[in-house]
């Protein structure tokens, strides 16, 4: 949905959408296996599904917006109940946990309304947006982890400097690609019946 100005109804069915989007996440990010799934010491997490739906229904701000409050609550998080043993040494920088979920709903908001028009089938967008939203925050997460912690590979994943980035390119094909397909699965199985239900209301 377009970013535009509405409303006095919608801006609250808006707030009341953001504060439901956000409350999911709270969940998914405290409840063991609905968010994340620890395997070895990443974990999968199929939480950008949600980033994702947030952004079709509401536009690309509303759609920031919910991953920022993923990214602040993994910032958290990190500190007080890590979902894996690497997440307590590069997720308490925000650059690395805050910023690419952001991105996530810019990614796919900017996807989704640059395709919506020129595919007949609407699910079809949602799920290239939702892959590449997700894809976004894999290979950002990951590129920044290279960047800023590229020294301490032998004590992060116990691989020498030189094997780090094939590491993590392998990490891409082995988490990234099923979140992504996940993503681009999910999203539009539920955002189409959701914007039937709301449309005309935001």
């Amino acid at each position: 949905m377009e970013d535009k100005k509405m409303p006095r109804k919608g801006q609250t069915l808006r707030f009341n959408l953001l504060a439901m989007f956000i409350a999911i996440i709270i969940l998914q990010t405290s409840i063991p296996l609905i968010g994340y799934i620890p395997i070895g010491p990443l974990s999968i997490t199929i939480i950008s599904a949600t980033v994702v739906i947030a952004t079709i229904l509401m536009g690309t701000l509303d759609g920031a917006i919910v991953g920022g409050a993923w990214g602040v609550l993994t910032f958290i998080r990190a500190f007080v109940w890590p979902t894996s043993p690497l997440a307590t040494i590069v997720f308490v920088n925000p650059v690395v946990s805050v910023v690419p979920r952001i991105l996530i709903g810019v990614v796919a908001g900017v996807t989704y309304q640059a395709l919506r028009k020129r595919f007949k089938r609407q699910s079809v967008s949602i799920s290239i947006a939702a892959v590449l939203g997700s894809l976004t925050n894999t290979v950002l997460v990951l590129g920044l982890i290279y960047v800023f912690y590229r020294a301490n590979a032998p004590q992060l994943y116990q691989v020498n400097i030189k094997e780090l980035l094939p590491y993590l390119l392998s990490v891409v094909g082995t988490n990234g690609i099923p979140e992504a397909i996940f993503c681009g699965v999910v999203a539009p199985l539920i955002t189409l019946p959701l914007q039937r239900m709301l449309k005309g209301r935001l």
